[in-house]
């Protein structure tokens, strides 16, 4: 204040309507404790704003027609169909035998294949139709992963013609129930490395050894199994049919994550199977079960995406609703921030997943680069639905919630198709030219 310009009394009288104002913006910003300042004042206009999306960044903006479509149409079916029976199989561990008929109508299984009975769908509406599926539930995005993408693009991919004509149509029309078995009791991160022998017999191969893990095997109709074959030291893959002799499939239980999800551990002792069961373009690990598992590892970073999307929407609802000291918890500074983590991690998550869908199009996708996907979408959905049980408070451990049951689920996605730690060597690897999987033979 210039003193020529001002007199001692404009400056007192200045001054103290400038503290006054200052004091009272402070107020707003930070309210001070104390009853005066227990409330929080909420804009006229909060009750009128816009409803918002997980999808902040508009995803349908880089979709075809076509691809939102099918986005659509699957929403539609988890949230009708799916939706009201999830939290009551979830508690019970047994999957809605119901919906499979149901979910054969929408004509997924099969995915990209194109011909006996397959649909030809393109691999981006096959993704956001995963992501749509997570949103709901993640046991039935796993199902729908097995079911529909990694045992008919299996057969398709590594298979004869004549296995191609006997076992797609079933896949496709959901008639036949198909199992992806790889994991055994002692090789999870390390599957090349598994111990399931195949040798050679009169007119086929008898398998032997365990699998664990395996989802759907309680009521597949068919197996892929991979085994070692005793010849060449090459992992190869085998069509399993149900009921062959030596074939024993039991259904894990106790399981605290995708618990709708059916996973069974197989004993196979001297299990039988034709040579015409055998396929034949599967003939190492590289090129049969490593080549599956790349292609699948595309679909399961986007679950995390869709789950993640759901908790963000549940949580936003329910802090809009829920009243704590005189206000929504949406009006608290702790909530935003949280809300803004989340929906900042599943942008991030989103475009990622869209990235590597879209350079798998164009057949420039790496297998590094599905791994970093993978790695990076199951981290950040696991803080997302950290952050979003941490909001629901108290309410968040209930089924009720669904804030809960996505908790844990996400648990097993960021286990499943590599762990966390094997994709983040797998991309180390890449970027350093070093391999660092297996500790140093060297002690001191």
């Amino acid at each position: 204040i210039n003193a020529e310009t001002w007199g001692p009394k404009s400056r007192s009288w200045f001054m103290d309507k400038a503290t006054a104002r200052l004091a009272l913006v402070s107020r707003h910003l930070c309210p001070l404790d104390g009853p005066e300042s227990s409330s929080v004042t909420v804009s006229p206009t909060a009750a009128k704003q816009k409803a918002v999306s997980a999808d902040y960044y508009h995803l349908d903006d880089l979709l075809t027609p076509k691809e939102r479509a099918m986005r659509v149409r699957v929403r539609k079916f988890m949230e009708e169909e799916a939706n009201p029976l999830i939290d009551d199989h979830f508690e019970r561990a047994e999957f809605p035998m119901s919906l499979i008929k149901k979910m054969a109508a929408l004509q997924l299984s099969g995915t990209t294949i194109k011909g006996n009975g397959c649909p030809g769908l393109g691999h981006m509406e096959c993704a956001v139709a995963m992501m749509e599926t997570a949103r709901v539930d993640a046991s039935i995005a796993t199902f729908m992963m097995i079911q529909m993408a990694l045992v008919p693009r299996s057969i398709d991919e590594l298979g004869s013609e004549e296995q191609k004509a006997r076992y797609l149509p079933g896949l496709a029309s959901m008639e036949l129930m198909g199992a992806f078995a790889l994991t055994e009791p002692d090789y999870g991160s390390d599957a090349s490395g598994l111990q399931t022998t195949a040798t050679p017999v009169q007119g086929g191969w008898v398998l032997n050894g365990k699998k664990r893990w395996i989802g759907i095997a309680p009521f597949a109709d068919i197996i892929v199994v991979w085994a070692r074959n005793v010849t060449t030291n090459q992992v190869n893959g085998f069509i399993v049919e149900k009921g062959a002799k030596g074939l024993t499939c039991t259904t894990m239980q106790q399981k605290l994550a995708l618990r709708i999800m059916q996973n069974a551990d197989i004993v196979m002792q001297d299990v039988f199977v034709p040579d015409n069961n055998r396929l034949p373009k599967a003939e190492n690990f590289a090129v049969g079960a490593g080549r599956m598992l790349a292609m699948s590892r595309i679909y399961v970073s986007w679950l995390p995406v869709g789950a993640s999307m759901g908790i963000f929407e549940h949580c936003l609802a329910y802090v809009k609703s829920r009243q704590q000291f005189g206000a929504p918890l949406s009006a608290y500074q702790l909530t935003q921030e949280k809300l803004s983590r989340m929906l900042g991690h599943i942008q991030a998550m989103t475009l990622m997943a869209w990235r590597i869908s879209s350079l798998y199009q164009s057949n420039s996708l790496s297998v590094a680069q599905t791994s970093l996907a993978k790695a990076w979408n199951s981290k950040m959905g696991r803080e997302v639905a950290a952050l979003g049980r941490e909001i629901f408070g108290g309410n968040g451990i209930t089924l009720e919630s669904k804030v809960g049951r996505a908790f844990v689920d996400m648990e097993g996605i960021y286990t499943y198709e590599g762990t966390y730690d094997v994709n983040s060597l797998i991309v180390g690897r890449d970027i350093t030219g070093m391999a660092a999987f297996k500790a140093s033979s060297k002690s001191k």
